[in-house]
């Protein structure tokens, strides 16, 4: 009985702290998610929830299964027996890099913080962090790792990886680190560097890295401390932002109002960075959407005061009218609350044609839905402008992350190439990095001028 007492209890926290008008509980979505999906998606009234509509999917884990690929498409473990593999990187050499990482320890001062403990322990996400990246490496081609072994270790809630001319920056929580890096390591021992300090976790952790399209600096992802700076302005300093940060330890903000950015990518054909965005909780099922975007200097895209390029949310106080008009709108609207984490582009992909030209997205799933979105990997087709095709939906590429029951398998994060073409997804709960390739590809053949290295230990 004390559970249910502790979310009674706690979600009547909530409504004290959120202050605003009960409408509904709990709110269910009144559109087909395809509405809210793509270049022009239905943007409703909104029906602000102080209750949150709390549908998350339990975690059982896998038991001997496997997602399901689409038509053409062959699905099986690339690494398994992991903890909490969230995002992975291919080092030149073919290498892979999986951040195994989590949230760092949470406070509890209070009721609601019990039960938000409780809401990340029903999805998966209540482990402690391993915070380590470990290295993968298939040697014989069999599409399967069979070097599987630390890389760094005492690291901080670890999340994204760029080599940049010779050295590996990692982005930690709390600050953006480098250690040297030489090709074929195995391990490395050094005390990492201090590049940037960034403010530590909150509602958002994770720090997502990629090198910026002019070669010489870096894009920090850094996602908000709360939904709609309920903690006050202050606490959201520098944070909502990606940040361009110098190999010299100087940064800026790059552009700023995005609620949490966590995928990074260049676009092949526009060579342009662009993010995926979790937009805000609390709206109800129908809003608002996650995004796919393009992200050049000095975008705003309008967060707390606004979503999807200019609608306004009234819970946020004080507002920011002045803002409603440079707002951004963007680009690629992935559908309400479907946590869109994962991005990576198809250039170098090899999956065949009806996935030949666009970007991949891993969905790690909702918790604010009713009925749940996300809980994929989906592709979005692009055309030859370098956007997405007018009219095009996400296409599933990777699904069956449900069971018959609801209850989650495994949740995608993080999405690559590998270093034959075929697709590298990260499965955080289910332990799991899966490898999809085009059926007719099967395990890969060694290719020639990269096979990787024998590895060395660093000399730290």
């Amino acid at each position: 009985m004390l559970r249910p007492i502790l979310i009674v209890l706690g979600l009547l926290a909530l409504v004290v702290a959120a202050g605003v008008t009960y409408l509904a509980w709990p709110d269910e979505a009144t559109l087909p998610i395809e509405a809210v999906q793509g270049q022009r998606p239905t943007i409703g009234a909104p029906r602000v929830q102080t209750l949150p509509t709390v549908e998350i999917a339990e975690v059982v884990g896998w038991g001997g299964g496997r997602p399901t690929a689409a038509a053409g498409l062959a699905v099986q473990p690339f690494a398994t027996g992991l903890d909490h593999p969230r995002w992975l990187y291919r080092l030149p050499n073919g290498d892979v890099l999986v951040a195994e990482t989590n949230s760092p320890p949470r406070p509890k001062k209070g009721i609601t913080d019990i039960i938000m403990g409780w809401l990340l322990g029903r999805a998966g996400a209540g482990v402690p962090s391993a915070n380590r990246i470990t290295l993968l490496r298939d040697a014989d081609g069999d599409g399967t790792a069979e070097v599987k072994t630390p890389f760094m270790t005492g690291l901080n809630s670890p999340f994204g990886m760029a080599l940049h001319k010779g050295q590996l920056y990692i982005g930690n929580t709390d600050a953006l680190v480098r250690v040297p890096y030489v090709e074929g390591q195995t391990r490395i021992t050094a005390r990492p560097e201090l590049v940037v300090k960034l403010n530590p976790a909150g509602n958002h952790w994770s720090r997502g890295v990629i090198v910026a399209p002019d070669g010489e600096t870096l894009l920090v992802s850094v996602g908000s401390a709360s939904n709609i700076a309920e903690k006050g302005l202050e606490a959201e300093k520098y944070r909502a932002n990606i940040l361009q940060v110098w190999p010299d330890k100087n940064w800026r903000v790059y552009a700023a109002g995005l609620r949490n950015p966590v995928g990074m990518a260049i676009n092949p054909v526009t060579r342009q960075p662009w993010t995926v965005v979790n937009e805000r909780d609390m709206l109800g099922s129908d809003l608002a959407p996650d995004y796919l975007t393009q992200v050049e200097f000095g975008d705003h895209f309008g967060w707390p005061w606004f979503y999807w390029g200019g609608y306004p949310d009234r819970r946020v106080e004080p507002g920011n009218a002045p803002l409603q008009q440079y707002s951004k709108r963007p680009d690629y609207a992935m559908g309400p609350h479907v946590a869109a984490l994962g991005l990576t582009f198809t250039d170098g992909l090899k999956l065949g044609d009806r996935f030949a030209s666009g970007a991949i997205v891993g969905e790690h799933g909702s918790w604010n839905r009713k009925p749940v979105s996300g809980y994929k990997v989906v592709y979005v087709p692009f055309g030859a402008n370098g956007f997405p095709v007018p009219g095009a939906k996400p296409v599933d590429l990777l699904a069956g992350f449900l069971d018959g029951e609801g209850k989650a398998r495994g949740r995608p994060v993080g999405v690559i190439g590998d270093r034959t073409g075929a697709l590298l997804v990260a499965d955080d709960v289910g332990n799991v990095v899966w490898r999809v390739a085009a059926q007719a590809q099967g395990a890969h053949p060694r290719l020639a001028g990269e096979t990787p290295k024998p590895g060395r230990p660093s000399a730290g």
